[in-house]
């Protein structure tokens, strides 16, 4: 069984009632909810948040929503809550963002059918091709190397690797959305904060300090998240782009 579960939390320093924030006519979590919905080889979609405002939104247009507490350290703990609370325990879960409008259902089916495909693996997220040269000196732009398996070595805010002379080698980003056994999400919330995540400020480096592979798979997609209300003028933008 393959669910995705969509963290959703009310509190937000730059953009309060983040996910009540209405995109085009919609609120961003129904959005979020509905792209989810569309991807191949996801059984449901739930969204766990820790307040009854977004609760009832989500009931009003027809999605299912899991009460989680307001004190969650992480979107990954509150995603872990609510797998909890629906009892599951052999399924794959995927954690996708509730600030991510816009996020391609490809993307969540290509970490489906990784899961699927490959039982061995306990953790996989995708990454894209870096195209633009100025996202390389962008700390919010995390970049990653690989194994020759696929396997992440390591996430940075800074470019990996490092070209000590002409560049030969293309650069990889990652994109926030991760697929976990239940097993894996388990230790990712009993293990707590590692030394390299406090330090880069990126969770996932928690599963790698543990010696638990992170699968990457490699996806076309650019990611527009949503912090800001000028990131919701910019998602307005590309709606109304011709397809």
């Amino acid at each position: 069984m393959t669910v995705v579960i969509i963290p959703a939390r009310y509190a937000s320093t730059r953009l309060p009632a983040k996910p009540l924030a209405i995109i085009a006519g919609m609120t961003m979590i129904e959005r979020v909810y509905r792209q989810a919905r569309l991807a191949d080889g996801v059984d449901a979609v739930y969204v766990a948040t820790d307040h009854p405002a977004i609760a009832a939104e989500v009931e009003c247009f027809g999605g299912h929503a899991i009460m989680t507490s307001p004190d969650c350290p992480s979107g990954t703990d509150r995603v872990f809550e609510a797998a909890e609370k629906l009892g599951l325990i052999e399924a794959t879960v995927i954690n996708v963002q509730g600030d991510e409008p816009l996020i391609d259902p490809n993307v969540i089916t290509a970490l489906a059918r990784a899961m699927q495909e490959d039982p061995s693996i306990q953790v996989a997220t995708p990454i894209s091709p870096l195209t633009k040269e100025e996202e390389l000196t962008n700390p919010n732009v995390v970049t990653v190397v690989r194994t020759a398996k696929g396997d992440a070595l390591y996430f940075s805010r800074t470019a990996i690797p490092y070209h000590r002379d002409t560049p030969t080698t293309s650069y990889f980003k990652h994109i926030g959305v991760y697929a976990y056994r239940m097993d894996a999400l388990r230790r990712f919330v009993e293990l707590g904060e590692s030394h390299l995540e406090r330090t880069e400020r990126l969770e996932q480096l928690r599963i790698l300090e543990a010696g638990i592979p992170i699968r990457c798979v490699e996806v076309e997609y650019e990611s527009i998240a949503v912090d800001s209300p000028e990131d919701i003028l910019k998602v307005e933008q590309a709606l109304s782009r011709p397809a």
